[in-house]
């Protein structure tokens, strides 16, 4: 399974530090991604990494967030800078097997999720 943590309530400017445990995901070289969903709104891909550790983020996080794997002890992380109180959601870890093709940053080319953690921002 897919288990996140690190979600707490900061202030905005503030920083935080999302882990997912992933055994057997990241040493198996899915890919792997980080998804927000805020109440009354669709499921939103933030930021993928590849197996060769490249990746890609969504336009409104760009510069702010950062994500990262340790292969070693295959956990996912995902560093949270400056953040904003639109960057209030649930957020989610992701996993795709790495023999299929390379993902878009959208929800259904994923096939695994964790049951997500949350994230309040408050101005």
């Amino acid at each position: 399974p897919l288990v996140e943590s690190g979600g707490d309530s900061v202030q905005a400017g503030g920083s935080l530090k999302l882990s997912c445990a992933a055994s057997g995901y990241i040493a198996s070289r899915f890919y792997m991604a980080w998804f927000r969903q805020a109440p009354g709104k669709a499921r939103e891909g933030v930021a993928q990494i590849n197996g060769d550790g490249s990746t890609g983020y969504a336009d409104v996080v760009k510069g702010r967030f950062t994500i990262s794997q340790d292969n070693i002890k295959d956990i996912l992380y995902l560093q949270m800078n400056n953040l904003k109180p639109e960057d209030t959601a649930t957020y989610y870890c992701a996993a795709r097997p790495g023999w299929m093709v390379p993902p878009n940053l959208i929800e259904t080319d994923y096939i695994n999720y964790g049951q997500g953690t949350q994230v309040t921002v408050s101005s």
